[in-house]
């Protein structure tokens, strides 16, 4: 499709128009933002810094944190800014390169998530060759593998919305750059695009999500065979997981899968993956998990003693 590009920049319209709601919400979303970014680097620390690191949960868990801290990074500054500020232009060189990087590192964190659910599977369901099958080396591959695919997803996106025309409005219905956003500006037939979006997006999310669902039916499965301490403690560490899922994966079904004409809450359901997901995860995975607590206490109360040594 031949390129007619008259755009220059684009206006992000933001979450609410109402002045008075905005300065509240600038301040609600401030706050949001530093619990994101200190809790997420003290598990990122606490990890890096404990024996946790050697353990493939731990080590997949200090991977979502630095993914969380990045992917809300490039989103929630940016909404916290345009809530107080006049002008809320963005370039169109910046509102691609937006739209390629939360593409990038959500596309990361869903295979993450994918990876950490392996890992509780072995773990319950085959236990004997937990060590074996989940090493450090697989560990890495997967990890791998993650930033590779989210790599091609996100260019895919991207390649696509550079090559359609803007040449009318300018006025984009959110708080970022997304891709079903910006292609209701687009000025031609959007058919195939749309079908793409839900096609790479869409479909790409429902299945990670189905596959998740699969195999935390197979883990309560085979969970009736253990004993009911064995199935406490793994039911207690599949239900962190299992929120943390739930909280991302089902606003990203409501987004991507219908069609632009039946989604008019795109900008609500982003909040919870963009903000709420993320701020939620180092209360989920710190709350009910005593060797998450056991290694705060041992790695800060460590440096606290050496900075007033």
């Amino acid at each position: 499709m031949e390129n007619q590009n008259n755009v220059t920049e684009f206006v992000l319209l933001g979450l609410f128009m109402n002045e008075e709601v905005k300065v509240i919400c600038f301040v609600i979303f401030l706050l949001c933002y530093f619990a994101i970014f200190f809790g997420n680097i003290i598990i990122f620390i606490t990890i890096t810094c404990s024996h946790l690191i050697q353990q493939p949960m731990y080590y997949f868990l200090c991977h979502l944190s630095y993914m969380d801290l990045a992917y809300t990074s490039t989103v929630v500054p940016r909404l916290i800014r345009d809530l107080i500020a006049k002008q809320k232009y963005i370039s169109y060189n910046c509102c691609m390169t937006q739209l390629f990087t939360a593409h990038f590192l959500s596309g990361v964190e869903v295979f993450i998530l994918v990876s950490m659910a392996f890992d509780r599977y072995v773990a319950i369901c085959k236990p004997l060759h937990y060590m074996i099958i989940v090493n450090r080396q697989r560990c890495n591959i997967m990890i791998l593998m993650a930033w590779v695919v989210a790599f091609w997803h996100a260019i895919s996106q991207m390649l696509m919305v550079i090559r359609l025309p803007f040449c009318g409005p300018n006025q984009v219905d959110h708080y970022i750059c997304d891709v079903k956003a910006l292609l209701k500006l687009v000025c031609t037939d959007t058919r195939i695009p749309n079908i793409l979006v839900i096609a790479n997006t869409g479909m790409l999310v429902l299945a990670t999500f189905l596959v998740l669902v699969a195999s935390y039916i197979v883990i309560l499965y085979n969970l009736r065979n253990h004993s009911s301490e064995a199935r406490r403690k793994a039911l207690s560490t599949c239900a962190s997981h299992v929120m943390v899922v739930v909280l991302f994966f089902v606003p990203c079904i409501a987004t991507y899968i219908p069609p632009p004409s039946a989604s008019q809450n795109d900008k609500e359901f982003s909040m919870f993956y963009t903000v709420i997901a993320p701020m939620m995860n180092p209360l989920i995975y710190t709350l009910k998990n005593t060797e998450m607590k056991n290694a705060m206490k041992k790695v800060w109360s460590k440096k606290m003693f050496l900075k007033f040594k």
